[in-house]
């Protein structure tokens, strides 16, 4: 019984010594909002540097899909990630021979926080989609 006592009334000390308010955000400010114009030109700017002088090579495709998927997550999260946003980045790379190409996604949404940004590139004989989703952490 003295111990429970004890426990109790160091609680109450510390209670009294150190008045915190916590203070949790469940909502990113307008500053900390996903910024979808710069997320587009960043993949936008990928895809033209890694694609524009390229012919579609099916062994290097999947290095290539990974190496601009990695460079635009790398880029968003020095430009425009909050660090409560976590992000996903889908680049699906292919040739292109006049037959068409369905691509989905699903996921939990909270429409308020959560957002994507996406771009397209085409030549001759490749197409590449880019997506990035960014969901906020709560």
């Amino acid at each position: 019984m003295s111990v429970k006592f004890e426990i109790e009334n160091e609680a109450s000390i510390n209670d009294n010594n150190k008045s915190q308010v916590h203070n949790f955000q469940i909502r990113p400010t307008h500053n900390q909002k996903f910024n979808t114009h710069i997320a587009k030109e960043a993949i936008q700017e990928t895809l033209h540097k890694y694609l524009k002088d390229k012919e579609y090579n099916q062994i290097q495709a999947e290095v290539l899909s990974t190496t601009i998927a990695s460079e635009i997550k790398d880029r968003l999260k020095e430009q425009c990630l909050e660090s409560r946003y976590k992000s996903m980045v889908q680049v699906v790379l292919g040739e292109r021979h006049g037959a068409g190409t369905k691509v989905g996604a699903r996921c939990i949404w909270d429409a308020d926080t959560d957002t994507q940004a996406s771009d397209k590139f085409l030549n001759e004989t490749i197409f590449c989609v880019a997506v990035v989703f960014a969901v906020y952490f709560y």
